[in-house]
């Protein structure tokens, strides 16, 4: 008998202890994204750069709610966590996030991603992976361990990115209710 290693081969393919070498591993949705595009913190004389965005986004005026959205993000936030991707100089992304100590039961800190919009001339190039992966980055160095969001149910696009970013369902429901 021979002195050689036994190695234990899975019982039928797909056996979840079995590793799968034949394809590359994916990269992580945001490194390379985030090194290639210039992402920094949002400023106050960002919001005609954001109101532009997502009018071209969604074909509406929301100044009034970035107005808000922004006040709240640089003066009533005591951890500035939002962001915005640049390309030639000119703001061609943003995300808005805060970070949140805890509420409706839950005590750990976590933060709430709000609002993310790209430029719609600059889809598909990693402009929203980078402000995901910074913002990530960001909050992992704060400690903060979950990344929560709501989406529209059939916003399928947005759908697809979160997950293709890591994003699942949540265990928690939301319910609403008019109140007429």
């Amino acid at each position: 008998m021979t002195d050689r290693p036994i190695i234990k081969v899975p019982e039928r393919v797909g056996d979840p202890r079995e590793v799968d070498y034949s394809h590359p591993a994916p990269a992580d949705f945001g490194p390379l994204a985030r090194d290639r595009i210039p992402v920094r913190a949002i400023r106050e004389n960002d919001l005609p750069a954001l109101t532009a965005i997502d009018r071209g986004i969604t074909g509406r005026d929301r100044s009034r709610y970035f107005e808000a959205k922004l006040a709240e993000a640089l003066h009533e936030s005591d951890v500035r966590v939002s962001l915005v991707a640049e390309l030639d100089g000119r703001p061609v992304g943003f995300i808005m996030a805060r970070v949140d100590l805890g509420d409706f039961g839950r005590t750990e800190p976590t933060a709430e991603l709000d609002t993310i919009g790209v430029a719609p001339d600059c889809r598909d190039r990693g402009v929203g992976r980078a402000l995901l992966s910074q913002l990530i980055a960001n909050l992992a160095s704060l400690r903060i361990e979950r990344v929560l969001t709501e989406v529209t149910w059939n916003d399928r696009e947005l759908l697809a990115f979160l997950a293709r970013c890591g994003f699942r369902p949540s265990s928690c429901l939301a319910f609403d209710r008019p109140v007429s």
